[in-house]
């Protein structure tokens, strides 16, 4: 058999640092430390080693050299850790040395993570967590994460598996005991009652309004208002930066504008959008189609007023449809009158009034769509991946329950069904293009 190749890459950021990490795995991965700064050392023991060039002998760095012994290893294979000085040119001759050993070979993306799930170290379900956890960019993104490459959300779906596996057993055993009418009936009652309260977990788990997904990818927000109503200015004042052109001159804002924010925690995603009237050029109108469909999408709107302009009337597009809305008068700094109209906060873009209290505003809303805490252990739905196979294990229960306990070879059929589909959440049932697509998420050292 041939000797599966021995993996190295820089683990840590590209670029000058005091320290840079340089992982190896695999079964030469204890030959690169005898050959480059002997002698082995003893497991999970970092020790200060002179580091040399594999051929001219010549020394490279001063490096602290970790070893360890599959299988206790991240991947599951012999690992040795290289933390070298993190200049550009002593990263780049480690690496080029590496290259000359027989048998090793720069990783590819994910590929050290990929041997670690080859090697049942991590599941997929705990996969996608660490994928979600090295992306993450506000603390609720990174609990969530944490929770998920924990192994929560695998012991969750493994414990339904287990119990839909248990039903399936006992419908089959039905099968093999057609001629025995009450031990067959007995069967099938039991494994209904077991599935029964399966499908009630089940479905109040995939009920829950998107929570996982929102603080996983962003909970959007949509601003939306005539022209000049000063969205693009508000939008600049809760980014803290000129992230869209302010201009005078009604339809400046043509196409959708985007920033992403940190509102106590939760990652929030406002657009900027073209202002909305009837449209004097296809450009403009191609602009307003977008803005509408911009809101259709969001998870809120905020629709902004103009306090020195007459109170234009939400679209129809808009007012027809069962939105999330925050209205918000804009501009109250040269409002020469208080507003009688009707609205649930009052700004100012352009001196800050006003403000802070939107952004708690907006922040609340956030946290009641997520759950209300960014400090929660609970196992969520946080990937479209997940939702689909959740949903399809949900479908076949529910076929389960409302097909003829009669027709016992269907039924076993349907459990089945639902039971893998929650083993490809975690990778015990899976395809190789879907393992594809997760471990290409990663960078080349992980």
């Amino acid at each position: 058999m041939t000797e599966k190749p021995t993996i190295f890459a820089l683990s840590s950021g590209r670029g000058r640092a005091a320290v840079a990490v340089v992982r190896v795995s695999g079964p030469r991965a204890g030959q690169v430390i005898e050959t480059m700064a002997p002698p082995l050392p003893r497991k999970r023991m970092a020790v200060l080693r002179k580091l040399r060039h594999p051929t001219t002998r010549s020394i490279i760095d001063e490096a602290l050299v970790f070893w360890s012994a599959a299988p206790k290893s991240e991947t599951g294979e012999d690992v040795a850790e290289l933390q070298v000085h993190g200049g550009p040119g002593v990263v780049r001759a480690v690496l080029d040395a590496l290259a000359t050993l027989p048998g090793c070979r720069m990783a590819e993306p994910g590929e050290f993570t990929r041997r670690a799930f080859d090697n049942g170290r991590l599941d997929l379900a705990q996969v996608e967590g660490l994928a979600d956890l090295i992306e993450a960019e506000t603390d609720a993104q990174r609990q969530q994460a944490l929770v998920q490459m924990s192994g929560a959300n695998s012991t969750l779906y493994e414990g339904w598996r287990t119990k839909l596996l248990n039903a399936a057993a006992l419908v089959e055993a039905a099968i093999d005991f057609t001629d025995e009418a009450d031990v067959s009936s007995d069967a099938v009652s039991l494994s209904r009652r077991v599935i029964e309260e399966l499908h009630d977990e089940v479905r109040r788990h995939a009920d829950d309004g998107r929570r996982g997904e929102l603080v996983r990818d962003g909970f959007r927000v949509a601003l939306l208002g005539p022209p000049n109503a000063g969205k693009s200015s508000l939008l600049n004042a809760l980014a803290r930066r000129d992230a869209a052109i302010v201009s005078d001159e009604p339809g400046t804002t043509r196409d959708v504008v985007e920033v992403r924010l940190d509102l106590g925690g939760y990652p929030v995603i406002v657009a900027d959008t073209a202002g909305i009237r009837e449209a004097g050029t296809s450009l403009e109108g191609e602009g307003i189609r977008r803005s509408l469909l911009t809101a259709r999408e969001a998870d809120l709107v905020l629709w902004l007023i103009d306090a020195s302009q007459p109170a234009a009337d939400l679209p129809p597009e808009i007012s027809a449809r069962p939105l999330r809305m925050i209205k918000v008068v804009n501009k109250v700094d040269i409002a020469s009158a208080p507003m009688a109209r009707e609205y649930d906060l009052a700004v100012s873009a352009k001196t800050g009034e006003g403000v802070g209290a939107l952004v708690e505003r907006l922040t609340v809303a956030v946290a009641e769509r997520t759950g209300g805490s960014t400090g929660t252990v609970d196992p969520v739905i946080s990937s479209a991946r997940h939702r689909a196979l959740i949903d399809e294990c949900l479908g076949n229960l529910n076929a389960f329950l409302a097909g003829d306990a009669r027709e016992t070879e269907l039924r076993a059929e349907d459990l089945r069904r639902a039971a893998s589909a929650l083993g490809r959440i975690t990778g015990r049932i899976d395809a190789e293009d879907v393992l594809d697509q997760v471990f290409g998420r990663f960078c080349i050292g992980k």
